[in-house]
C-alpha cells in the first residue's frame, strides 16, 4: 500500500490553525505528490468563454482600480477565491503560512494553543483550545467568536492568514475581543503567547486495575507515548488493566497515521479506516495488526464536539470493531481528507482530496460519531454540548449522512468532571464488578491540563 497516510493529511477542522496552533501532518515529498497529482488530473477544456470573461474583470480592476494592483496580487486573489468557496478546509497558503505549517509540523511552534474556524464575516470561531496552554489557561472557551485582535478587526480573509496574527514572540502579550454566548457584551481576554509543545498523551489509574489516558492531540509520537502509558499502567495493575477510559474530548486530531497506530494499539485484525477520492491516489486502506496491549480487556472513550478528524478515526475504528463502548455526545464530523500540494514559488494549495470511512464503509463527513451511550452537560457548557460541528460550517463537504445540530441532544445530564467517573462506572460494568464490590467513583479524576 502507498504510503498514502505521508502525503495526506487529515487536518483539523481548521486549517490555519494546524499552521499556527496544532502540528499538522508531515507532507513528505511534496513536489513527487504535487507533480503526480496533476499527472492524474483528467484532461478537460475550460469553455474559452470563461476564459475571455476572466481577461476582462482582470484588465478591468488593472487598469480601473483606485489603486495600482500589482498582476501577482490579483492572481493570488483569484486562487484564493477558487479554493474558498469549494470547503472551509481547502486553501491558498502563502510561502509564510506554508513555512508555519512546516515549523509546526516539527512539534514546536510560537502562538497561543487554539483551534479555530474563520466565519463569513471573517471573525473567528473556536473549534477548543488545547489542554495546558495559554489560551486554555486565559479562559478561551469552545463556541467564543474573535471579532478583534488588539483591538483591530480581523482582517484576513481566510482563517490560514487570521492565524498569523496569532503569532508572536513567547512572552508577548496579545487582547481578544470575543463574544460568548450568554455574556450581553464582548470580553477582552488578554493571553500571553508561549511556545506550544503539546503533550499528547497524559495517564493514570482511576482505581486499581482501572486505567485513564487523555490524547489531546495525534502527533507524531503520539502511538509510542499511548503504548508507554498503556504499559505503566498495566505495571501499575499487576501486569493486566481491567478497564481503560480513553479521553477524547476536545481534542481536534492531527495526523492520520497517529490515530492509525492509536487504534492498532488495541485491535488484533480488521480495517482501521479506509479513503476514497476521485483519484486512484486518493484510496488507501489501514489495516490492524496482531498485538492488543490490554488484551481484550474493555474500553471507554469519551467524546464531544470538539472530537474531531483523527479522533473521529480512533472512535469509529473502534466502535465499528466491537472494541470500545463510545460515551458522551455525537462528534465534530470532519471525514475530509486534504492534500498539500506546493507551488514552484513557494506558496501551496491545500486541496480537500478524498472522504474517510469507518469499518463498516460509512463516512462521517457532517454527521460525527454518535455516541453508545449519549451525555451532555448542563446549558452553557458548549464543549460538552452543541458546540459548532462540521456540519454548521458554510459551503461545507455534503455527508451521506448528515446530521444538523440540535438534533441529538438526549442523554444523561452531567457537570463538570462526572464524565469519567460515569465511563469508571460503565467499565466496572463491563469487566463484571459488581457496584457492591467497587469503591466509590473518583471524584477528582478529572483530565490533566483540562
Amino acid at each position: 500500500m502507498r504510503l498514502f497516510v505521508a502525503t495526506l493529511s487529515l487536518l483539523l477542522p481548521c486549517a490555519a490553525a494546524l499552521a499556527q496552533e496544532a502540528p499538522p501532518s508531515t507532507v513528505e515529498e511534496p513536489e513527487d505528490v504535487a507533480l503526480e497529482a496533476q499527472d492524474a488530473l483528467p484532461e478537460s477544456q475550460v469553455p474559452i468563454a470563461e476564459i475571455q470573461r476572466y481577461v476582462a474583470v482582470f484588465r478591468a480592476v488593472k487598469q480601473a482600480y483606485v489603486d495600482p494592483v500589482s498582476d501577482q496580487e490579483l492572481m493570488q486573489g483569484a486562487i484564493r477565491g477558487l479554493l474558498q468557496d469549494l470547503d472551509p478546509h481547502s486553501a491558498y497558503l502563502d510561502e509564510d503560512e506554508s513555512e508555519a505549517l512546516d515549523e509546526a509540523a516539527a512539534g514546536a511552534y510560537d502562538g497561543i494553543g487554539v483551534e479555530l474556524v474563520q466565519q463569513p464575516d471573517r471573525t473567528l470561531r473556536v473549534i477548543a483550545p488545547f489542554d495546558g496552554t495559554p489560551a486554555a489557561r486565559a479562559g478561551i472557551k469552545p463556541g467564543d467568536v474573535i471579532t478583534a485582535i488588539d483591538g483591530r478587526p480581523v482582517a484576513a480573509d481566510s482563517t490560514e492568514g487570521a492565524s498569523t496574527e496569532l503569532r508572536g514572540p513567547p512572552g508577548s502579550t496579545i487582547t481578544l475581543t470575543v463574544l460568548r454566548e450568554g455574556e450581553p457584551e464582548a470580553l477582552d481576554i488578554r493571553v500571553k503567547r508561549e511556545t506550544i509543545r503539546i503533550v499528547s498523551v497524559r495517564g493514570r489509574s482511576l482505581e486499581p486495575g482501572f486505567g485513564y489516558v487523555r490524547i489531546s492531540a495525534f502527533q507524531t509520537d503520539t502511538g509510542r507515548e499511548l503504548a508507554r502509558h498503556i504499559y505503566g499502567l498495566s505495571a501499575e495493575a499487576g501486569g493486566k488493566l481491567r478497564g481503560l477510559v480513553i479521553d477524547l474530548r476536545s481534542n481536534p486530531g492531527g495526523l492520520l497515521n497517529a490515530a492509525v497506530e492509536a487504534a492498532d494499539s488495541f485491535l488484533d485484525e480488521g480495517v482501521i479506516v479506509s479513503t476514497r477520492g476521485r483519484l486512484p491516489i486518493a484510496d488507501s486502506e489501514f489495516h490492524a495488526t496482531a498485538g492488543d496491549l490490554i488484551e481484550g480487556a474493555p474500553i471507554v472513550v469519551l467524546i464531544d464536539a470538539g472530537s474531531a478528524s483523527a479522533s473521529e478515526v480512533l472512535a469509529g475504528a473502534l466502535r465499528d470493531q466491537k472494541r470500545a463502548t463510545i460515551m458522551g455526545s455525537r462528534s465534530f464530523g470532519k471525514g475530509s481528507v486534504q492534500t498539500v500540494l506546493p507551488l514552484d514559488n513557494g506558496d501551496s494549495i491545500k486541496l480537500t482530496t478524498a472522504r474517510y470511512y469507518t469499518p463498516s464503509g460509512r463516512s462521517i463527513q457532517a454527521a460525527g460519531i454518535a455516541p453508545d451511550i449519549a451525555l451532555h452537560a448542563p446549558e452553557g457548557d458548549r464543549a460538552a454540548t452543541g458546540g459548532l460541528r462540521e456540519s454548521d460550517l458554510p459551503n461545507h463537504l455534503a455527508g451521506d449522512d448528515e446530521v444538523r445540530d440540535g438534533t441529538y441532544a438526549q442523554g444523561e445530564i452531567l457537570a463538570g468532571d462526572s464524565y469519567i467517573d460515569r465511563a469508571l462506572a460503565e467499565l466496572k460494568r463491563l469487566a463484571g464488578v459488581a457496584p457492591a464490590q467497587a469503591a466509590a467513583p473518583a471524584g477528582e479524576a478529572t483530565p490533566d491540563a483540562r
